[in-house]
């Protein structure tokens, strides 16, 4: 690809980004969650720098206890246009899930993922090591391939991220065609446990 275009993919990435955080200051969710004790970190394509077409950002909040009551009014002061709510205290994954899709001030809508889990979760740091991981290992031309290969993903199709930097990072897939052979042979069931 030309250099306009990587250029281009990089400034929508960084205009993105803008948005996110932009997000996150207007709503005061981090805040919301510290107010309640919560530590809050942030996880996922905003935090790796490769947030670009899918308007997504991911917490993982860590608090005493799993209350469902703090996200509720959480969630309830935000006024999302949608809420979703997974009670997962009782599994492996020891968390409570709110999913939260609320509009930026351009009238975009974001899918906010909240995970709350308690300070002793087995997955406690795991994803934010794999974000700072991803960072350090990320090249210009590793960025640009992954910023591509979403960029291709077509609207309303959901691709996780993460199979995306696997696929480049670890497997050096470059171009579309070649990631959906590499896709069919590496389906995700649950929690991918890769990291760089």
């Amino acid at each position: 690809m030309s250099a306009h275009t990587t250029n281009a993919l990089i400034e929508r990435a960084e205009r993105t980004a803008e948005a996110a955080y932009a997000l996150l200051r207007d709503t005061g969710l981090r805040e919301r969650w510290e107010a309640r004790g919560a530590e809050v970190h942030l996880v996922g394509s905003l935090a790796t720098g490769l947030l670009l077409k899918h308007l997504d950002i991911d917490l993982h909040v860590y608090t005493p206890t799993l209350d469902p009551a703090d996200g509720f009014a959480i969630a309830a002061a935000l006024a999302p246009r949608r809420l979703e709510f997974r009670d997962l205290s009782d599994t492996s994954e020891r968390c409570l899930e709110w999913h939260l899709w609320l509009c930026d001030t351009n009238g975009r809508e974001w899918q906010v993922d909240v995970i709350q889990m308690p300070p002793d979760s087995p997955y406690k740091g795991y994803f934010e090591h794999r974000a700072e991981r991803i960072r350090a290992v990320l090249t210009p031309e590793a960025r640009h391939a992954i910023l591509a290969l979403k960029d291709d993903v077509p609207v309303g199709t959901h691709i996780p991220g993460i199979l995306i930097y696997m696929a480049v990072l670890h497997d050096g897939i470059r171009t579309p065609a070649d990631f959906q052979v590499w896709l069919r042979d590496h389906p995700l069931d649950g929690i991918l446990d890769w990291c760089p």
